[in-house]
């Protein structure tokens, strides 16, 4: 070993010596090593004789203060076992690992992340103990996401998770990797990507069937030093949201007989006359499932803003938004002539202010509306709102990265 290394200084039993040493191209903060006895090495106790013990090297893969991220951290010895190591992060995060079988690796699970100094704290069996301190390079770009549904809310059995990304994702599987979902009676379910209505991508997490009432569902997004491409950039936080499913509600909206209904616990609870989208055109409504996204209450609505002119300006009460593209279900009194006769509404499913205001009182969000008739203008899109209960169970699964 050349004599300008490093040393560091550790206590051992009477009549043994041992050295252990960092290497690399970071600065390995280290200090002399020494025995507590005079003379005899660790093999000179063995055989009686006074040979001193070779020295220890241990190397880390990540040096110098523009480290690259997104790789685990990893520490090698070269002789001898390691007994513990510890990496943590400058605001007190740490990075969980795993000592190989043969004691001589140390690799992080989870990966560095970007803009990061880190730490990384070792003992090994013979008790000796070094630091050492590395940072890796800030991100050029950073992406970030939208998560619904909100943290500790009730939805109804329809709501998936949904993650919208502010930049395009290239590397989906690795993102994917690290969405941990969890759940209370342990729900099959999917990830599913897709285009979401804005243009950007977006990921979603549906179960096989409609959520049990009860069930407490947990995402755990592992994104900190995730790497999204190029044109999207690097994770550099994580991301969590715990939410529980409501009763199990279910509206059923009828085109051709022009009747909405609830429906909890597969019993009908309102029925109520309305009318929906004109058909024939861009006026008629979408047929399929969707989600209740939001129940917004009185709101400005204007034909413009979806695309149909100036046909109408108009303050509606009772608003609950289905779709991205506009269709709400909403109290129309300017209609009445129409409910539960014929569909001659800009899009939107129109009732009484009665009945809107009861149908409002009790739905959730997260509650599926499944819109059935022959008076539709097509299916909601997956991506049109929280569509992906139009799909089949193999097409939805099929839509993950990792499959």
């Amino acid at each position: 070993m050349s004599s300008a290394r490093p040393r560091i200084r550790r206590s051992a039993p009477a009549g043994r010596r041992s050295q252990l040493a960092l290497t690399g191209s970071a600065a390995l903060l280290a200090a002399a090593l020494t025995a507590c006895s005079g003379g005899a090495s660790s093999s000179a106790v063995a055989s009686g004789g006074n040979d001193e013990k070779p020295e220890t090297s241990i190397s880390v893969n990540l040096t110098g203060k523009a480290a690259t991220p997104g790789e685990p951290v990893k520490v090698t010895l070269a002789q001898g076992k390691l007994k513990a190591v510890s990496v943590t992060a400058g605001e007190g995060g740490a990075l969980a690992g795993k000592i190989s079988a043969d004691g001589r690796t140390w690799i992080s699970e989870r990966v560095a992340a970007p803009g990061t100094a880190y730490t990384v704290e070792v003992q090994d069996a013979d008790g000796g103990s070094d630091r050492a301190a590395f940072a890796t390079a800030e991100a050029e770009k950073v992406n970030k996401l939208l998560l619904a549904p909100g943290k500790n809310t009730t939805v109804g059995i329809a709501q998936p998770l949904s993650v919208v990304f502010d930049h395009p994702v290239k590397d989906k599987a690795a993102v994917e990797k690290a969405l941990k979902v969890s759940t209370s009676n342990d729900t099959e379910g999917s990830w599913g990507w897709l285009q979401d209505y804005s243009g950007k991508d977006r990921v979603d997490w549906r179960p096989k069937e409609y959520w049990k009432p009860g069930t407490k569902v947990t995402l755990d997004a592992q994104l900190n030093g995730v790497d999204t491409g190029t044109a999207g950039g690097w994770f550099v936080r994580d991301y969590s949201t715990t939410f529980t499913i409501g009763a199990a509600q279910v509206v059923e909206v009828d085109l051709d007989r022009h009747r909405i209904s609830l429906h909890r616990d597969g019993k009908q609870v309102l029925d109520i006359p309305m009318s929906a989208g004109t058909p024939g055109g861009e006026k008629a409504s979408w047929r399929g499932t969707a989600v209740l996204m939001s129940k917004e209450g009185t709101i400005n609505m204007r034909s413009e803003t979806v695309g149909l002119g100036d046909a109408y300006d108009k303050m509606v009460d009772y608003s609950m938004r289905l779709t991205w593209s506009g269709m709400y279900v909403h109290a129309a009194p300017w209609n009445a002539g129409y409910f539960g006769q014929a569909n001659r509404s800009s899009g939107c499913v129109g009732m009484s202010d009665a009945n809107a205001a009861a149908l409002y009182g009790q739905v959730r969000v997260g509650d599926p509306f499944e819109m059935t008739g022959t008076e539709a203008k097509g299916t909601v899109a997956e991506g049109n709102g929280y569509g992906a209960w139009n799909l089949s169970w193999a097409d939805w699964s099929a839509k993950s990265a990792l499959k």
